[in-house]
């Protein structure tokens, strides 16, 4: 019987090696290694948790915090290299959504069978 546990660390172990995952930890190094693109960066990610913590607790979010949010993320879309961040992220958040369809497709079909 197959160990689950050593399965998913082979799959961490995988993951590491993988195009994706070393084409997001490049991007993200390039972002943290230019000050003004970490400095806007910090404050997208801030921003962003802010008002999903608002969100989380049914807290009503200001038109005045849509505004700062929707002019950060203009200004993320133009920093080349925070924009390169979000493509990596992208791809490799898509590739993790789609082994996690193939890992819980055992569930599906065992629920859906009648």
């Amino acid at each position: 019987m197959a160990n689950l546990y050593d399965k998913a660390y082979d799959f961490e172990k995988a993951m590491r090696e993988s195009d994706e995952f070393n084409g997001l930890k490049a991007a993200y190094e390039a972002v943290m290694g230019n000050a003004e693109a970490k400095a806007l960066f910090e404050e997208f990610r801030d921003t962003q948790m802010s008002l999903q913590e608002k969100q989380m607790n049914g807290e009503e979010i200001t038109e005045e915090e849509v505004q700062k949010a929707n002019e950060i993320v203009e200004k993320v879309q133009k920093d080349s290299l925070i924009s390169k961040l979000m493509e990596e992220e992208y791809r490799l958040n898509t590739i993790i959504n789609e082994i996690s369809g193939i890992i819980t497709k055992p569930l599906e079909e065992l629920y859906s069978a009648e």
